[in-house]
């Protein structure tokens, strides 16, 4: 095997993906991506290292595919992968009997099916490099409370946070290291999405009215360089993550008053 060690993320394509991509690649890790944006991952390789990337198009949500893209990165990599960054995902917002069954199925899809299959088809991987392999998830601040206006969107990153708890437990006698991370609003082109297909204002514009941070994207490389390197399960990352873990674990009955007063998604 290559010691240089290996990260395969999905979503590597932009936003949170992309920031993760670099701060592995500038730390000498070889990066794979996997995304069915083409451009967008031909466009974050040229942020990394030459000669150390691989990417594959692929969509989370088909379980072959993700062998396919696993074999072919480990291939590239010189036989190993170390960690495995389960982050692709899409938003979805909005009251929930605005969301048609097919906006929610999608976000269960992507969000939830393909964590658990991304998590299927890394274990024999981490296993081979473990200890110290990492199977890192990405879930959200919306996984810390529920909030109005993201039921679906919080449903599936309970979930990831659900499935990084259990796996922890599940995979830990391999020696296998399972994270999540729980970003708040990041600034990211997801923002920039309208949060369903009935509205017309995007997310942006609705973080910015409520008046909650806009956490810069690299914090989030940050985030999963210190998720994969510690020894904390659950990795907040902005302040709004912070506060909503807070309030949840010392204050609920405050929060539950606070959020029963919002007409505004609090979460990511």
């Amino acid at each position: 095997m290559t010691q240089r060690k290996a990260i395969f993320v999905t979503g590597g394509a932009s936003g949170i993906g992309r920031a993760i991509a670099v701060r592995f690649g500038r730390a000498g890790w070889f990066v794979g991506l996997g995304d069915l944006d083409e451009p967008g991952m031909a466009a974050t390789e040229d942020l990394l290292p030459g000669g150390f990337s691989f990417a594959h198009r692929f969509d989370v949500r088909d379980r072959a595919a993700w062998d396919q893209a696993l074999d072919g990165f480990a291939t590239a990599a010189g036989g190993r992968i170390d960690v495995v960054a389960n982050n692709a995902g899409i938003p979805l917002g909005g009251a929930l009997i605005e969301n048609s069954p097919e906006e929610i199925e999608r976000c269960l899809d992507i969000n939830l099916k393909g964590v658990l299959f991304g998590a299927q088809a890394a274990y024999p991987w981490l296993k081979r490099t473990a200890p110290g392999s990492c199977l890192l998830n990405t879930a959200s601040a919306a996984g810390i409370y529920g909030t109005p206006g993201a039921s679906v969107y919080s449903a599936t990153k309970f979930g990831v946070r659900a499935i990084t708890e259990s796996l922890d437990a599940e995979w830990a006698a391999d020696g296998i290291e399972v994270r999540s991370l729980m970003p708040g609003f990041i600034d990211t082109p997801l923002l920039d999405h309208a949060p369903n297909r009935a509205a017309n204002e995007n997310i942006r514009a609705r973080v910015t009215e409520a008046g909650l941070e806009i956490t810069p994207v690299e914090d989030v490389g940050e985030a999963a360089w210190r998720a994969v390197h510690g020894k904390r399960l659950h990795t907040p990352v902005g302040k709004t993550a912070f506060q909503l873990r807070f309030a949840a674990r010392w204050m609920p009955e405050r929060l539950r008053r606070q959020v029963r007063s919002s007409n505004r998604p609090l979460g990511k």
